[in-house]
This record gives structure tokens, sequence and C-alpha cells, in this order.
């Protein structure tokens, strides 16, 4: 226990803590719109479960990644229609894969369901679930986001107490940011769509990276994985257009209620 408080092991928890944070925003995102599907008084407890639950599957999937790592990486099964489609798969690709294609059809769905609401107070969600659904929803894609940071870490240290301590931090702090992650949500409905429009960057970012995993080729194309720098620049442009818009839209509406009100103004 004594050799955990070397410096260098501590320097590598804080850039491990770090990197989960860093690695973990999209997975925060998704905790804080998913557990808005259950009911209004159970969603905080469904959030800390979720997280506090998919912390100790992340720290019994590290042991079990750190044991069988080849098996992750293994080719399972091949896809071979030369011209069409090639891909080689193993476990790493299929949970990347899946786990993006799964935040596509969420984000979908819930932006569909916004366009269908009839009343703007209605709940955005695509209806109220139950807070077991919830909860395994949120365990099931904490895991798929925590594989690649289980295997940066594991690039990083061989010590399993650090990176054990790292997921158990970063854990605590992704409990008490997505708590105020959903509240802001909750009082500022007019992000839930850009909020919605990031899931969905997410989840074409990991079906990239699954697709590349898996050597897919389209066309003779192959996939390629979109990079982190190209993920955060499409999020900053995004947050760019929202916040002009909003801007816009503010002058527009203070324009036609000054018009209204001078009648002056409308004449000229």
């Amino acid at each position: 226990m004594i050799d955990f408080f070397t410096i260098d092991n501590l320097l590598t928890l804080l850039m491990l803590i770090l990197l989960q944070a860093v690695l973990g925003f999209d997975n925060l995102l998704y905790v804080a719109i998913e557990s808005k599907r259950a009911p209004a008084e159970s969603q905080r407890r469904v959030r800390q479960i979720g997280i506090g639950t998919a912390i100790i599957l992340r720290i019994i999937l590290l042991f079990v990644v750190i044991e069988a790592i080849e098996l992750f990486q293994d080719k399972l099964f091949e896809i071979n229609f030369p011209g069409y489609v090639e891909g080689s798969f193993n476990g790493h690709s299929l949970i990347v894969l899946f786990g993006g294609g799964f935040i596509i059809y969420t984000a979908i769905k819930e932006i569909s369901h916004m366009l269908a609401i009839h009343h703007i107070d209605e709940d955005g969600g695509s209806g109220v679930r139950s807070p077991f659904s919830v909860m395994l929803s949120i365990i099931f894609m904490n895991l798929v986001f925590s594989f690649d940071s289980i295997l940066s870490a594991i690039a990083l240290t061989k010590v399993f107490a650090v990176m054990a301590v790292a997921i158990i931090i970063s854990g605590v702090l992704m409990i008490v940011m997505a708590d105020r992650v959903a509240e802001f949500l909750k009082k500022n409905r007019m992000y839930e769509v850009l909020g919605l429009f990031i899931l969905f960057i997410v989840g074409i970012l990991l079906v990239s990276e699954g697709g590349h995993l898996a050597h897919i080729e389209l066309l003779d194309q192959p996939v390629e994985a979109m990079s982190k720098s190209t993920f955060y620049f499409v999020l900053v442009v995004l947050i760019l257009v929202d916040i002009v818009q909003s801007q816009y839209q503010k002058r527009l509406l203070a324009a036609k209620e000054q018009e209204v009100n001078d009648p002056a103004v409308k004449a000229d």
C-alpha cells in the first residue's frame, strides 16, 4: 500500500483523473439526458445509483480487461464482400459499434419526439420509463464509454490500485456534475436540442471509431475514426451557432414587439 503513494503513482493518478474527466464529457451528457426519462422524483436517485453501480462494474471490467485483454482484440468474425463491404470484428469493435449505434438511435428518437409534442410545457423525453430500466441504460452506456478510458489507463500504468482509485474519483465527480448538468437542462429547455445533437455526434464518433477498429471498408473506402480534436471543434461550432441563433431570435422578438407597441415604427 505504501508503494501507492510514490510521486510517479500520484502523478499518474492525477493524469488519469483528468483523462477520465475529458473522455467522460459525452458520458455525462448522456446520463443527464437519459435520467430525464425516469419519474421526476426518482431522477437524482437514478443518476446516483446508475453511476455508482457503473463504477463498481468499471473496476470489475478493468480487472477483466487486464487479465484477458487479448480476448477483446482477437478476431471474432469477418464480413467479406469485395467492392461493397469488408470488415474484421473483435470484441472491442463490436462494443463500440453497438454503443454508438444505440446513442444515435436514442438521439434521433428524442429529437423526433421533441418535434412531435403539441405543448411546449410537456416533457421533452420520449415518455416516462421505470427507474430500473433507465438505470440499466445508464450503466450499460457508462461501460461502453469507459472501455477506451480503461485501455488508455492500462497504457499509462500497470498499477491496478491507481487505475481503480482514478475510476472511483472520476465516478464521484460524475455523480456531482450529472446533477448539475441535469438541473441546467431542466431550467434551460432551449439547450435540450443542442444537447441531443451533441449526443448524436457522440454516436457518430463511436460508430466511426468502431468501424476503424473493425477495419471496415465501404465501397473500397476505409472507415476512419473521428479524432477527438475534430469532435471538440464540432462541439464548439454547435455551441457558437446556438448562442448566435438565440441572440438573433431575441432581437427579432424585441423588434416585433416594438412594432406592435409603436405603430409609427411599423409605418416607417
